[in-house]
């Protein structure tokens, strides 16, 4: 995960790595034992070791602190490498994010913060904003990276490329929770650059 913190404001105390770090791993944990709904401050805090106002001096509420991480986590997981073909770049991207959705954590977490949409739309509306746009537009290098070396039309539709990208996948791990099948990736790969290229 992201070793980033919130910035400290001018004249603030300094933030200690280690804390922040055992907060951002106990925060995780709570988060997929309990949900978003009954997790509380104290309990983040007691698990990591520390007192609550360690939180406090990083993040002013639990939905500042669910947001900041829980998009940390999702923006990092979008960083593919250039391997210097589509296909290759494609396969990347999937490989990385399917271990990130299958993640023991990760795989208890999603599905709870999906469901909060309903109760608490205004976290949902803020992960769904800068998760979306900063994930897209990381992702979508892949695309664009596919334009200029020819690889793709110049007028492909890269918003809607982007769906084709996260769909399937999404769908096989999060949504079927369908068991790993070793050439799965590979053939949804080949799928996606078909769709791409229509």
């Amino acid at each position: 995960m992201s070793r980033s913190a919130p910035a400290r404001p001018p004249g603030g105390p300094v933030l200690q790595d280690t804390v922040t770090d055992a907060l951002r791993t106990a925060f995780f944990e709570e988060l997929a034992e309990v949900g978003y709904g009954k997790m509380s401050l104290e309990a983040v805090a007691r698990r990591a070791g520390t007192g609550k106002a360690a939180i406090y001096r990083r993040w002013p509420s639990k939905e500042a602190m669910t947001v900041d991480l829980v998009v940390q986590v999702s923006v990092t997981a979008a960083d593919t490498p250039d391997t210097g073909s589509l296909r290759g770049d494609v396969l990347a991207y999937l490989t990385k994010t399917e271990q990130a959705l299958r993640h023991p954590l990760a795989s208890r977490i999603l599905p709870d913060l999906l469901a909060a949409r309903a109760y608490h739309p205004g976290i949902a509306a803020t992960l769904g904003d800068r998760i979306g746009e900063e994930r897209r537009e990381r992702v979508g290098t892949i695309l664009r990276r596919a334009v200029d070396r020819g690889e793709l039309p110049a007028d492909t539709d890269l918003d809607l490329g982007l769906d084709f990208l996260a769909g399937p996948l999404y769908w096989a791990t999060a949504v079927r929770q369908a068991p790993t099948d070793p050439g799965l990736l590979d053939r949804m790969t080949d799928k996606v650059i078909a769709a791409l290229a229509a």
